[in-house]
């Protein structure tokens, strides 16, 4: 909670004035009747500036630092993850994270991208960047999903797959290709969900899926606003031009058919309710996978193929 958007600062002037106020020494009169007012300003105020959030704005939202990162949902939504590591070609990579857990009572095999949050965590991790290695890995617990015939549960946050030379020397471009071949045939359910941003091939790399979604506030397009503007105006000052022309958020998605449920957030973005964030995401794992467990397989992979290729028709 110490860290705010420029934006969000109407509500954090309100949010500083309570923390004075309690510890005020002696306490004010009529303290309590005060805060009770300062919350419910800082209230009204939140639902105000969210309810009018610019595409760029959501992305910044979508950045923000105090998010829930995948391995938080590993930890808090599901039960028992054990994560597995390497590809078994010849490397580990960190960016991505997956492994075999349970959600209630079911087994389940997970798998997202994971940024990081210290500064030696999120070089570790190449801030959430794949290299193929990581859509190898990705690939290789899919395939024991289908062995075992378990759902596949993913979760993306990513700027992008890392565009270094290492990795097109390693053949990123292959990688996110095999890795959607995979996911098009996988006999098993796949539930996919946007948590943060989901960028260029990096996030769809994981993200063709049975269902589609996204957090209300999260972002998923072609290229990040800076790539996109760097293409078109060479220059990334005019990001937030890219982004309004880029249709990234939630609700735009939702109105193309591009993805097919929105999870609502906690009043100000996920950042600010942790807990919330994870029911609201357990509530609607637990329903898709009552849902798409209704469907002979043929049928799930079927309907899977002819929602990705009616897109943009």
């Amino acid at each position: 909670m110490d860290q705010y958007l420029d934006f969000e600062q109407p509500i954090y002037t309100r949010l500083e004035k309570i923390e004075e106020l309690k510890k005020a020494v002696p306490p004010p009169k009529n303290l309590s009747k005060e805060l009770n007012r300062l919350e419910v300003e800082a209230e009204k105020e939140t639902k105000k500036i969210y309810k009018t959030l610019s595409p760029w704005q959501k992305v910044l939202v979508a950045r923000h630092p105090n998010r829930p990162h995948t391995l938080d949902y590993f930890q808090n939504v599901f039960d028992g993850f054990e994560e597995f590591h390497g590809d078994r070609l010849g490397d580990d990579d960190h960016a991505i994270v997956g492994g075999f857990a349970f959600l209630d009572k079911y087994p389940v095999v997970v798998i997202g991208h994971e940024k990081g949050r210290e500064t030696s965590e999120r070089v570790k991790r190449n801030f959430g960047m794949p290299h193929p290695s990581g859509f190898r890995k990705a690939n290789r617990l899919m395939k024991l999903a289908e062995k075992f015939n378990l759902p596949v549960i993913t979760l993306i946050d990513t700027p992008g797959a890392y565009p270094g030379v290492k990795a097109e020397y390693s053949g990123q471009h292959e990688a996110i290709a095999k890795s959607l071949e995979v996911m098009s045939d996988l006999r098993a359910p796949i539930i996919n969900l946007v948590i943060g941003e989901g960028g260029s091939g990096g996030g769809f790399g994981i993200g063709l899926a049975d269902t589609v979604a996204m957090l209300e506030y999260s972002i998923y397009s072609v290229a990040s606003p800076e790539a996109c503007a760097s293409i078109l105006w060479r220059t990334a000052k005019n990001a937030e031009q890219a982004a309004e022309a880029l249709k990234l958020d939630a609700g735009n998605l939702s109105k193309l058919n591009i993805i097919d449920n929105v999870i609502e957030e906690p009043t100000g973005g996920a950042h600010r309710n942790h807990q919330e964030t994870y029911g609201s995401v357990k509530k609607f794992f637990l329903a898709e996978l009552m849902k798409l467990s209704k469907f002979p397989i043929e049928d799930l992979t079927a309907k899977r193929y002819e929602k990705f290729i009616n897109i943009g028709v």
